[in-house]
């Protein structure tokens, strides 16, 4: 990697596609809660005035899904008509039907378990088929891309500026995107910053620029990656008072880069939000990010990328690919086969290590799924390194 420009987004939770990723996730952590084998697939659009929930989800539990939606519209901050749109008072309707059997068939049955092999683990077969992509390099202590890095932490400030009434005129809707210098492989510094946040009427540009610089902008961005030369756009329109659904159709699971790695690794395609973990879109993209992680954390690699991809109602991955992007310590291909040995990537086994049938996906949906603190990410950890070091210590 020479030098070169790498840019990355991120959105507040108030931004339309958001707003229906946190409600999507806020009806599975409820169904979760009373019914932890749950199958949910649960989406939803909104726009002016109105949200759709749509899905197929099959549960005994008994949940007020109309109540989930109004609430974490409010919690968002979307609690008075004057926004543009209102938990309270706005639209709301609800089409939910049960799981295909035919889906349903391949997961509760596995191929393998239909011929013999038993094990418990076996007994889950991937809910659909699909490549998923995990991703994690050394640049930053969460072992993230550094231009998402700093992104979602601007999101996540304008965020708190608002709910914390630091800055009382600023609305829920809001993205930001930095754009980071590269020199051999190694960030040198931050070459531009963009914040678009939504905000009163009331409010001059003026002020708004100048405390979204010193309340958002310096108190995230480093100072030795902050420079004379660093350009900073905020609000470049001049106005954004119309946002969130009343100023643009949001639809569960369109910011899935934002949701990842800000486009610095692939992507499969699959979207998370709704989702149960039996959906290998979810469950196994958090096992590569795990096994990603892992791998740089133990030092045999400063960057890796892993794929992992499924056949539907088959529980073994069809295959399990290892890129380090020539960072490695060893062959990628060896390295794919301690990720073989140390990481058991059927999906039954996932749900089970990371302990995915808990309701703790709310609080993941906004600023990424990865790169993320506290014991509820449990794929976040860095407990299989010395395993790792051990598969590999006949090739290294």
């Amino acid at each position: 990697m020479s030098k070169m420009l790498f840019t990355s987004e991120s959105v507040t939770e108030g931004h339309p596609d958001k707003v229906c990723d946190k409600v999507s996730d806020a009806i599975l952590d409820a169904i979760l809660t009373e019914d932890k084998n749950a199958r949910v697939a649960c989406e939803c659009f909104c726009t002016t005035g109105m949200i759709n929930v749509m899905g197929e989800i099959s549960t005994d539990a008994k949940v007020d899904i109309e109540k989930i939606v109004r609430k974490t519209i409010c919690d968002i901050g979307y609690d008075d008509d004057r926004l543009g749109f209102n938990g309270n008072t706005c639209k709301v309707t609800v089409n939910i039907d049960k799981q295909s059997p035919d889906i349903a068939m391949g997961v509760d049955n596995s191929l393998e378990y239909k011929d013999g092999k038993d094990d418990l683990f076996n007994l889950t077969g991937a809910g659909d088929q699909g490549m998923m992509f995990g991703y994690a390099s050394d640049e930053t202590p969460e072992f993230m891309p550094m231009p998402v890095y700093l992104a979602h932490k601007l999101s996540k400030r304008l965020a708190d500026v608002r709910k914390s009434g630091e800055l009382t005129y600023l609305r829920p809707d809001g993205k930001t995107q930095v754009t980071v210098e590269y020199d051999g492989g190694a960030v040198k510094r931050v070459h531009t910053v963009v914040v678009s946040a939504q905000h009163d009427e009331n409010v001059t540009l003026d002020a708004l620029r100048r405390d979204i610089l010193e309340k958002v902008i310096r108190p995230v961005i480093p100072e030795e990656l902050f420079d004379s030369e660093t350009l900073v756009y905020i609000n470049p329109t001049g106005r954004f008072v119309l946002g969130g659904p009343a100023g643009d159709t949001g639809l569960t699971g369109r910011k899935i880069i934002v949701d990842t790695y800000g486009g610095m690794a692939r992507h499969g395609g699959g979207a998370f939000s709704g989702k149960d973990p039996t959906k290998v879109d979810r469950s196994a993209a958090y096992a590569a990010r795990y096994a990603a992680k892992n791998i740089v954390a133990a030092g045999i690699a400063k960057r890796c990328e892993i794929q992992i991809a499924y056949a539907i109602g088959v529980a073994a991955p069809v295959s399990v690919m290892v890129d380090t992007f020539g960072t490695g310590i060893c062959a990628d291909s060896d390295i794919a086969t301690a990720v073989n040995r140390v990481f058991d990537l059927r999906p039954a086994a996932i749900i089970e290590k990371l302990d995915l049938r808990r309701p703790i996906y709310e609080k993941v949906t906004n600023y990424g799924h990865f790169g993320r603190q506290g014991n509820d990410f449990t794929w976040e950890k860095t407990d299989k390194t010395e395993q790792l070091k051990l598969a590999l210590s006949e090739v290294i």
